[in-house]
């Protein structure tokens, strides 16, 4: 990793930089530089054969976003697997709140080279202690059964109203939320929790069109760890959903526990792709979110699920 595209993972808005950057009519920075600070953020820094060190957009929330970590775990497991072999699952925890101040150190186990499949480890280190743990596996293309179920009904991605609009009567509240940059274009098929809250009815289903804000390099593992980054960015809000409550309009204290994914199909992450989430439980201060990815053609290209920490302060 070059010391521009440190500098470039460091700073996604481009406020220290001279290229112009695009931003929403409420101010958040948006489109192909940001997308491109993003691609920079998950091109880790090779320390050792099995070390790489990451680090985090300068503006982030007081901990380093799940999705963020996930993705460069996944990145790190990759850079020590043959390129012909193709990521079709993880498992992972959340085990410490990781600081965004500080790089992030991911150590790589290479458990196991079969020949049809790979299995890698990953520990994300900070300050000596592990705040997150990835189990990846990879496999060389086979031939074999293939069903899948069938996507939603939904409107198309262009008829719906960007995010912007739908946050602007909540600025408010959402600004920590509203006014991160942007490095991927999410519209809202059914109302959003911060909405449904107050218009109701809750609906069973939390349902966005996402894509990359801008284009992608034909790299396959790239497309697979922007999809794990995206994967955690509205999949709670299915189980708060359900309950009227929201982040920052209700005081929620909450954090995801654990993380699994499956990837069926080959996709670009900068074309459309449905996330149709739900939330089959909600016990013991934790909730559990499923969601399936589809893409625009309506195939069916991932599956995640996730449990979250979710404390609602009355």
């Amino acid at each position: 990793m070059t010391e521009a595209a440190r500098a470039a993972a460091a700073d996604p808005a481009g406020q220290h930089s001279d290229e112009p950057v695009p931003t929403t009519p409420d101010g958040a920075a948006c489109g192909q530089p940001v997308l491109d600070r993003l691609v920079a953020l998950l091109d880790l820094e090779r320390i050792e054969e099995n070390i790489f060190r990451g680090v985090s957009p300068a503006e982030s929330p007081t901990r380093v976003f799940g999705g963020q970590v996930a993705g460069q775990a996944l990145v790190a497991a990759g850079r020590t697997v043959p390129a012909e072999r193709k990521v079709h699952s993880l498992h992972a925890y959340f085990i410490r709140g990781g600081d965004p101040s500080i790089p992030i150190v991911y150590e790589v186990d290479r458990i196991r080279d079969g020949r049809s499949f790979t299995t890698r480890r990953v520990v994300a280190v900070q300050r000596g202690k592990a705040i997150f743990s990835l189990s990846a596996s990879f496999q060389l293309p086979e031939q074999g059964l293939d069903h899948a179920v069938t996507m939603p009904e939904v409107p198309d991605p262009l008829t719906l109203p960007p995010f912007h609009e739908l946050v602007a009567k909540y600025q408010d509240r959402l600004n920590v939320f509203a006014r991160l940059p942007r490095p991927i274009d999410v519209r809202y098929v059914t109302e959003p929790a911060w909405v449904s809250r107050e218009t109701g009815p809750r609906a069973a289903h939390n349902q966005v069109w996402m894509k990359a804000d801008g284009r992608l390099p034909d790299d396959e593992l790239l497309h697979v760890c922007l999809l794990a980054y995206a994967s955690d960015m509205t999949l709670l809000d299915s189980v708060l959903a359900r309950h009227g409550v929201y982040w920052g309009t209700d005081k929620v204290i909450g954090a995801s526990l654990d993380h699994a994914m499956w990837f069926h199909r080959p996709f670009r992450a900068d074309d459309w792709f449905l996330y149709d989430c739900e939330s089959p439980n909600a016990s013991g201060a934790r909730g559990l979110a499923t969601g399936r990815f589809f893409s625009r053609d309506g195939r069916l290209v991932a599956t995640v699920v996730q449990e979250g920490l979710l404390r609602v302060i009355p």
